[in-house]
């Protein structure tokens, strides 16, 4: 009797097994693009942070590396510096030379933007109250999509970047509202109809269902190699075609959209500036292989718009004499 049951528990379960692998062969089905779309993020504070010129900087990202497809972001720190008074010099330059040039450029717009510390906050909103900073933010952002919105360069709004994301920089980011990034969605839709909004999540960390579920598009991050003090470096132990599989299922429950990988590293995983970092440790977390390695990785996610991280970091090290990973880019845009 006893011998019959465990027979019969081994039978369902091998049962429940086979139909789970065929529906996850179902799910992670997405077809090889003829052709990977590449682009690339540029961040102005960063370039400065690595002491680079950004207009030099974003103009050989544009005229050297051939780059067509580009990640900006309106840091809040960046364009209102001071309670009213906004800069908007960096980014009116970036968005005249990707018109000029015919480059489609996703706009990031938030409180929570690319790099490090995630959550950008100007001095002066740091001791405002949680309702008060949100407001903050809708007024900031009214004025960024209404002064860019006319610009035929402009393809896609980013609403705040992994904003579900809440185990990574929550001391600076603090808890995540829900509620308010839903507010966020519906009025800057009030501000400009006319196109999708991307929403975006992490590959390796992130759930993907409310960031999915909230945009007209979505976009993943794809980290392979990582770094910590504990562990050392380590790679993803996530196979490509997880991505596709993760996909899959929240498609199945939310509907298909547009995706994309949004960040794709190309660049050390460092806990301090690169400035202060010898290039012998950084090449030890990145270097010329590697970034071969994720390019074949990223390709067989099937992902056919694939924005790469870390332009600002090749151009610091073509400075210094080493130009190989600028000089693959080129080969990857051109």
């Amino acid at each position: 009797m006893y011998k019959r049951g465990a027979k019969k528990i081994a039978v369902i379960f091998l049962a429940v097994a086979f139909v789970l692998f065929i529906a996850a062969l179902f799910l992670m089905q997405k077809p090889k693009p003829s052709e990977i779309q590449y682009g690339m993020s540029f961040n102005t504070p960063y370039a400065r942070e690595l002491g680079l010129d950004w207009k030099e900087t974003y103009d050989a990202i544009l005229d050297d590396l051939g780059v067509r497809r580009l990640r900006l972001a309106a840091h809040w720190t960046m364009v209102e510096p001071i309670d009213g008074v906004y800069n908007f010099e960096e980014l009116d330059y970036q968005i005249a030379r990707a018109e000029e040039v015919g480059a489609e450029v996703i706009f990031a717009v938030g409180r929570r933007l690319p790099r490090w510390p995630e959550c950008h906050v100007p001095e002066w909103a740091d001791e405002l109250s949680p309702e008060q900073q949100q407001q903050q933010v809708l007024d900031y952002a009214t004025v960024v999509i209404n002064r860019y919105k006319a610009s035929p360069a402009i393809t896609y709004w980013q609403i705040e970047n992994e904003p579900y994301l809440e185990v990574f920089a929550k001391e600076y980011c603090g808890e995540f509202d829900e509620d308010f990034f839903i507010q966020e969605v519906e009025y800057f839709r009030s501000l400009d109809d006319t196109r999708p909004f991307l929403v975006t999540d992490s590959g390796n960390l992130g759930q993907w269902f409310g960031p999915y579920k909230q945009g007209d598009a979505f976009g993943t991050s794809v980290y392979v190699y990582f770094w910590n003090p504990e562990l050392g470096q380590f790679k993803t132990i996530l196979p490509p075609w997880f991505y596709r599989l993760k996909e899959g299922i929240v498609a199945l429950r939310y509907g298909s959209q547009e995706t994309m990988l949004i960040e794709l590293s190309a660049e050390p995983w460092l806990l301090e500036p690169i400035s202060e970092v010898p290039i012998e440790t950084q090449y030890s977390r990145m270097d010329l292989e590697k970034f071969e390695e994720i390019l074949s990785y990223a390709e067989k996610t099937r992902y056919q718009k694939q924005y790469l991280w870390g332009a600002e970091w090749w151009y610091w090290l073509m400075k210094k004499g080493k130009p190989e990973m600028w000089e693959r880019g080129k080969q990857l845009f051109n």
